[in-house]
């Protein structure tokens, strides 16, 4: 009898002993996933102070400006005009680039609350491009920089070519790829704009000769808040923000983009769009604009 309770207490040992060592695995598991996430946290915390740092700035500098040139403005003699053409010009430009940052901003605030979804109409492809590229104008000629059209679409509505998708998320799309194109540019360059259609998938392409962008970098350009490497030729030498938010925009659309590039010889980012299947029975011009029947409903 007391040799069984010994296999019985053994028994009953190797159990316990078994449990512990779960026990001890499942620990090690658990702290290895809190150190991970802590790790996450302080970066995340990191990235969102930067961001917040840079997003000052963004907002803060062109406001300064603009009250400056503003107030000198005012000042100036009524006959020496030339000087005010040239202030307002700057006035325009830091105008511009805050009405860009800052719908890049409320975008991304509703990307983050998970409150973005498609507005689909029959858009003007060619309109809403070349509004895009009109309203770049400006800071381009100042670099010396040409943007060349490219439309490569030879069926549609006339020289119109509608498709189904949603007009301002492609106008923001476009605006940051030509934006940034624009910023790593070389001056008197050209960044080159093409549009094609290929089986109902609506191809944009923004070609630069500009600084390009390393392999490394080229993994992590798309994810958000990522700075890049740091240095006189770095890409997103900003808060990072606008790219993220055309990888997240063509997200919601089905969308896709690609880019090649070569350090030193330039970049080209290629999105791919399928054409959307549900539509709100309206056309869209340059994307500003949208017309409905009296009997259609506006969501």
């Amino acid at each position: 009898m007391s040799e069984l309770t010994d296999r019985q207490l053994l028994k009953e040992l190797r159990l316990r002993l078994e449990e512990r060592k779960k026990y001890d695995t499942e620990m090690k598991e658990l702290s290895k996933d809190f150190q991970t996430v802590t790790k996450k946290l302080k970066e995340s915390e990191a990235l969102k102070s930067h961001f917040i740092s840079n997003i000052s700035n963004e907002i803060v500098n062109p406001f300064t400006s603009i009250l400056g040139l503003s107030k000198a403005i005012l000042s100036v003699e009524k006959n020496d005009w030339k000087k005010v053409v040239s202030m307002v010009a700057l006035i325009h430009s830091e105008a511009f680039n805050l009405d860009f940052q800052l719908k890049n901003i409320f975008v991304a605030a509703k990307i983050e609350a998970g409150e973005i979804a498609p507005n689909i109409t029959k858009v003007n492809i060619r309109s809403v491009a070349q509004s895009v590229i009109d309203a770049f104008n400006i800071i381009s000629r100042k670099m010396g920089i040409d943007i060349d059209l490219q439309f490569n679409v030879e069926y549609g509505f006339g020289k119109n070519f509608y498709f189904k998708t949603d007009s301002e998320k492609i106008k923001l799309v476009l605006s940051n790829l030509i934006n940034n194109a624009l910023k790593y540019s070389y001056k008197d360059s050209k960044v080159t704009v093409k549009i094609w259609v290929d089986d109902d998938i609506l191809n944009i392409a923004v070609q630069d000769s500009g600084t390009g962008i390393s392999e490394k970098n080229q993994k992590i350009i798309f994810e958000r808040f990522k700075r890049l490497d740091s240095g006189i030729n770095s890409i997103n030498r900003g808060h990072g923000l606008g790219l993220s938010i055309t990888k997240a925009l063509l997200d919601v659309l089905g969308g896709h983009i690609d880019i090649e590039s070569k350090k030193g010889e330039g970049s080209t980012f290629t999105v791919n769009l399928p054409e959307a299947k549900n539509i709100i029975e309206g056309f869209s011009g340059d994307g500003n604009d949208v017309f409905f029947d009296d009997d259609d409903e506006i969501f």
